[in-house]
């Protein structure tokens, strides 16, 4: 469709009210809902994510369109995201019949694939910084750069053969 922009992903950090911490390098996590918002549009998507450091998120995600009032008018697509530590959560609307205590409604993400410290996460979009690939022809693994754990010549947890 002519005049139709790809889908975009504004960070905004006019004062945050939390020590989140959004990449200034290189994206920021493939697993953050907000990417996710994209393929559910006019839906409020909503996310319970925990950082590497341990720290647990509430996100609140939707897709918004702006422009497109016209034929061949031009089209953009955004994402807005909102969230706050997640012991604010339960005073949201968009919390209410969650399980937020619940581990496994937590998605772990990191603060963008070039920084995180998540060895095993099958949707790295670029290898590690500082970290050296475990590069074996003999084996197979389910994480697209996997690296050498703690400076050793074993490979990291994640690996399987064959």
């Amino acid at each position: 469709m002519q005049g139709r922009q790809p889908g975009h992903v504004r960070v905004a950090r006019a004062r945050p009210a939390s020590d989140f911490h959004f990449s200034r390098l290189g994206g920021t996590c493939p697993l953050w809902t907000v990417y996710e918002a994209f393929s559910a549009p006019g839906r409020i998507l909503t996310q319970v994510a925990e950082m590497p450091d341990g720290k647990r998120y509430f996100w609140v995600t939707r897709a918004v369109t702006r422009g497109g009032f016209g034929h061949r008018a031009p089209r953009a697509d955004f994402a807005v995201a909102l969230g706050c530590e997640l012991r604010h959560a339960h005073r949201l609307v968009y919390a209410e019949g969650l399980a937020l205590d619940d581990p496994r409604s937590v998605t772990p993400i990191g603060l963008g694939c070039r920084i995180c410290e998540r060895q095993d996460c099958a949707q790295r979009a670029r290898p590690p910084a500082g970290g050296r690939l475990a590069v074996d022809p003999d084996r197979r693994t389910h994480v697209p750069y996997p690296v050498v754990a703690d400076g050793r010549s074993a490979p990291p947890p994640g690996l399987s053969g064959g």
